[in-house]
């Protein structure tokens, strides 16, 4: 008889005899006090929906691609899914739609990316509406009879943009014929403005022109939306019956112009922070930074952060940007690495080791918009490139609550 030792032994070699993989486990992640981390303000989002449905006064599909701009796809979700102006959610990956179900999520979820046929039962499956664009309807109707389950739809098309969409010309026809396939909802219509302000009313006529066709003809186009946050400021008469926003919601203009409108009161629900990992002085003459992009004048003290663009932080940053650390706004100087950033803090060592050092958050002068301002980037790349590594920790209130669960991250 083989004694447990032995046989222990032997199912340890097995798998390198077989050739067959050992299974990976999954420990949670583990960051250092001076990681760079995302703060997400569950109240600011829902106060900039509430803020939203105030102006538009119809529902609101909220746009939560791209990891949610940032902030954790799943994070968005639960901190909107309460509110009941919000209809429902969009994203663009079937990841993001599957991750929205696998937490719980159950409000309508609209998948706005490609799919390939072979994905279409489970989309069906997991009651995922999906924007259609193409002559599918007979790969809709074997995914519906396959799960037992309507294949919902949202028709997208194209009015002038020219990335995806049926041509409006064309879309009459699609539009019927989806209509008449078996187990296919049509949800909803949908198109996406250029944001050329003239143009944008020649798209909305087209778009209109289409809606009263489909009615006349005796189909129930389900709701219609084209308005994205660039269009709250700029077209009231887009609003339809619902309105399809992103980086509104997370408290940022897209445009710097639309701060000072007055359309909307917007307060940004994200903020990037790290930790001052090292000051030092250096004297007149002295360098910092690849190929010696800062030479000191005069003696000055300067601190490093360990946050750099791998992390999300544009390079560009380094030309004019500025870093909130104890209440002062520093410059960012020399070249922004992949893991470090060096700030100039002046003649005297006003910082230490520890401090804690805002990028951007909510506070005026280190908003998003600001920061982007300074340095010529784009608020876009500010949150959407943030590293999905980096910890997300929920604020509520002044009071920063533990950082939440991993899986929330993405």
């Amino acid at each position: 008889m083989m004694k447990r030792r032995e046989f222990l032994e032997a199912a340890a070699a097995l798998p390198a005899l077989t050739g067959a993989r050992t299974p990976l486990v999954e420990t949670p992640p583990r960051h250092s006090g001076f990681d760079p981390w995302v703060e997400v303000r569950a109240d600011h989002l829902r106060a900039n929906a509430a803020a939203v449905h105030a102006l538009t006064r119809v529902p609101i599909l909220a746009v939560i691609k791209n990891n949610g701009y940032g902030l954790g796809v799943v994070n968005v979700a639960r901190a909107l899914e309460g509110a009941p102006h919000v209809r429902g959610f969009a994203v663009v990956k079937l990841q993001e739609a599957m991750t929205l179900r696998d937490a719980g999520i159950r409000k309508p979820v609209l998948l706005m990316g490609p799919v390939d046929e072979a994905d279409l039962g489970d989309v069906a499956g997991r009651d995922v509406t999906l924007m259609v664009y193409t002559p599918i309807a007979p790969a809709l109707e074997r995914a519906a009879a396959r799960r037992g389950k309507p294949a919902r739809i949202h028709v997208c098309v194209d009015t002038g943009l020219g990335r995806v969409g049926v041509p409006h010309g064309r879309a009459f026809e699609l539009i019927g014929e989806l209509a008449r396939a078996r187990g296919v909802a049509i949800d909803g219509l949908m198109m996406t403005f250029t944001e050329d302000e003239a143009f944008d009313r020649e798209q909305l006529a087209r778009f209109r022109t289409l809606i009263a066709r489909v009615d006349r003809a005796g189909i129930a186009p389900g709701i219609t939306h084209a308005a994205s946050s660039y269009t709250l400021f700029q077209h009231p008469d887009a609003f339809l019956d619902a309105v399809r926003p992103g980086m509104a919601l997370y408290g940022i203009y897209p445009e710097a112009a639309f701060r000072t409108t007055g359309v909307l009161d917007l307060v940004p629900a994200v903020a990037l922070k790290t930790r001052v990992a090292y000051v030092k002085q250096l004297q007149a003459g002295e360098s910092a930074g690849y190929n010696r992009a800062y030479v000191a004048q005069r003696p000055v003290w300067l601190a490093t952060l360990p946050v750099g663009h791998a992390d999300g932080l544009p390079r560009v940053a380094a030309s004019g940007g500025r870093v909130r650390i104890g209440g002062a706004l520093y410059p960012i100087i020399a070249s922004i690495s992949a893991s470090h950033t060096i700030v100039e803090i002046g003649s005297e060592r006003r910082v230490e080791i520890g401090d804690e050092a805002t990028v951007f958050d909510s506070t005026d002068g280190s908003r998003p918009e600001d920061l982007a301002a300074a340095c010529g980037a784009s608020v876009y790349d500010l949150t959407m490139h943030l590293n999905p590594l980096l910890p997300r920790r929920l604020v509520a209130g002044s009071r920063a609550a533990p950082e939440m669960d991993p899986r929330d991250i993405g």
